[in-house]
């Protein structure tokens, strides 16, 4: 259960990064400028209440009287009317960025994830990506539609109480102000080790969801090879790490916040001190009500310093999030189409296809070499010229170069060196998608997707109606068990194709490439895994599927080709041997020892398929 290995990000807070959070988030400027105001008229008011309050004290109190107390109470009411109704707009307008924002990350990951080519899901884990576009991207919203916003609060209502502190006693309001500077030095030193333990918790999390990805769709394998001990090993340790990490982040936590209140303790209880005497000097050079106002702004200081910690040690987890998601975000495609490309025949969201020109099927590899990006080289100055509507079988060993040459003529990847042309003209000179709008592939174990059988036939053609969604099923001679099942093509497939069998998930498949009437038909191994009667069926809608069409047949399943215009040997690359099935036969090479190897084999197992068991005698 080896997963992907992230990249270590930058180890201190990024306020660019979050600059760009706050750009995505673009829609939303108009609410959080909004929650900006909303949030400083609540801290005017936080201020307005302790002056509110030692008023009462010197004026009605201490004169133990009542006069001006109606005016009194409604200023009191008016004050608090306006600071319920800005928390509720604060709560309502929060509430909508962290949904916003929401909305707006996953829609713009999954454009994202649309946009980049196959060569990326190759090398990408699922759980992975999944990771990015759950977890983290709600953890981000939480931090823009509330901590954030806590913090522009924290910061107004400092400046404030600062405000109103040295305008009543300069002195005590200097040793408070005094508290902030070690503060900040605690907080500097708390936030990279604090940063680094969510980062790993995030990190190793990951790994977890792609572990649990893998047990889940893997179980089969598991089960078959006894591997439940040892992926139990390996999963107890990512978790044990991860417990690692998410206890030393808490430990941290909960050492740096207790630090926080303990200063403002002892700040709050030396201006206690030092008012008290002033209170009770004689004369006093401080009144009762002006004391309790100093102190309310005192205990009330410090509670937005340990708010501000708090939503700092937040924003030391949260970045690790914010760089995993922008990182997808910026994620630039290996294999794109040029500006120039793109303006003339137009992206996967905003086709031009009406300057698309006709794909008539004339395929030349001139030169082509190829490499993964590990280095490992696959094709050395290829070359090959299939003519429109020639039907190519590729055979050979596993790991010879046949599923490399079709992935490049389908652009999933694109040649290191040499060009791919496509009726003479460079395919990069063509859009992607006006390529594989061109496309019909049939995998080995093709994807059934949720829903029924009709809406995986017309999977890439949804506005397809019902009797071209049945022709293509009868096309691919699909259309007989469909009709046997109880709800016909309203069948539901199950997740992943689950309650269909393999053969009647390759025939869906097949139907649903037919439906989109390519010009390039792709089959990778598209009979090895369905039985006999199956088997019959997909050749017989083969046969006249790629009539006319140029396809590429990848088979391991020999008996599957026979057919072909053209076989093609592959051998490390290179083709060592072509020609029609009878061609090859003749030349008794190395693809008459494959075949006739294979037809004694199948030969062999069909003898003992058919004899009777015998019955056991013991002696």
């Amino acid at each position: 259960m080896q997963g992907h290995e992230e990249i270590d990000y930058s180890k201190k807070l990024d306020l660019s990064l979050w600059k760009r959070l706050l750009h995505i988030a673009g829609p939303f400027h108009k609410h959080l400028w909004l929650v900006v105001l909303t949030m400083g008229i609540c801290a005017v008011c936080d201020v307005i209440f302790p002056q509110l309050t030692g008023y009462a004290i010197d004026h009605f109190i201490a004169k133990r009287t009542t006069a001006g107390m109606g005016g009194f109470i409604g200023i009191y009411l008016g004050v608090l009317v306006v600071q319920v109704i800005c928390i509720y707009a604060f709560l309502y307008l929060s509430g909508k960025i962290e949904v916003g924002v929401c909305y707006l990350i996953r829609k713009q990951g999954f454009q994202k994830l649309q946009e980049l080519p196959f060569s990326y899901y190759d090398r990408m884990p699922v759980g992975f990506l999944l990771s990015r576009m759950t977890t983290d991207t709600q953890r981000l919203a939480d931090t823009i539609g509330w901590s954030l916003l806590d913090l522009v609060w924290g910061v107004i209502f400092l400046l404030m109480c600062s405000l109103q502190m040295f305008i009543l006693h300069w002195k005590l309001a200097a040793v408070i102000v005094l508290v902030v500077p070690p503060l900040a030095l605690i907080s500097v030193y708390f936030q990279k080790r604090i940063l680094t333990a969510y980062r790993d918790v995030r990190k190793t999390n990951s790994k977890i969801t792609g572990a649990f990805n893998e047990g889940i769709m893997g179980a089969k394998t598991t089960k078959t090879l006894v591997r439940e001990e040892k992926n139990m090993e390996e999963f107890t340790e990512l978790t044990t790490r991860m417990k690692k990490s998410s206890v030393r982040a808490a430990t941290l936590s909960a050492l740096f916040l207790p630090i926080v209140v303990s200063l403002g303790s002892l700040a709050t209880a030396y201006a206690l001190y030092e008012g008290g005497l002033e209170v009770m000097a004689l004369p006093a050079t401080l009144t009762l009500g002006t004391l309790q106002v100093f102190i309310n702004y005192t205990i009330q200081f410090f509670q937005p310093v340990r708010d501000i910690a708090r939503i700092f040690a937040e924003l030391q987890s949260s970045q690790a999030a914010a760089e995993r998601v922008l990182s997808l975000l910026a994620t630039e495609p290996d294999i794109k189409d040029s500006p120039e490309v793109a303006e003339r025949y137009g992206d996967n969201f905003h086709p031009k296809r009406e300057n698309w020109p006709p794909l008539h099927g004339d395929i030349t590899f001139e030169d082509v070499s190829f490499q993964y990006k590990d280095g490992e080289k696959v094709l050395s100055h290829f070359n090959l010229h299939v003519r429109a509507g020639e039907s190519i079988a590729l055979v050979g060993e596993t790991g010879s170069g046949k599923s490399t040459i079709v992935n490049l003529l389908c652009r999933f990847y694109e040649p290191t060196a040499g060009r791919i042309l496509i009726d003479g003209e460079d395919y990069k000179n063509r859009s992607l998608l006006w390529l594989q709008s061109n496309l019909g592939y049939v995998l080995q174990q093709p994807h059934m997707f949720s829903g029924t059988i009709r809406d995986n036939i017309r999977y890439g053609r949804p506005d397809a109606d019902e009797e071209q969604v049945v022709r293509a099923a009868k096309l691919a001679n699909a259309h007989d068990f469909i009709s046997r099942l109880p709800m016909g093509y309203d069948t539901f497939v199950g997740e992943g194709g689950s309650l269909l069998s393999s053969g009647e998930k390759q025939l869906v498949s097949f139907a649903r490439a037919i439906l989109v009437n390519p010009a390039l038909f792709i089959l990778d191994e598209a009979t090895s895994s369905v039985d006999t009667h199956s088997e019959a069926l997909i050749q017989q809608a083969i046969t006249g599927i790629l009539e006319g069409r140029t396809s590429f047949m990848i088979a391991h399943r020999l008996s599957t080709v026979r057919q072909a215009d053209r076989i093609l040997v592959i051998s490390d690359g290179e083709i060592i041997e072509q020609g029609t099935h009878d061609q090859l036969i003749v030349k008794k090479g190395y693809y008459y020892d494959l075949y006739t190897g294979q037809f004694q084999d199948e030969q062999g197992q069909a003898i003992l398929n058919a004899a009777p068991a015998q019955p056991y005698e013991g002696s």
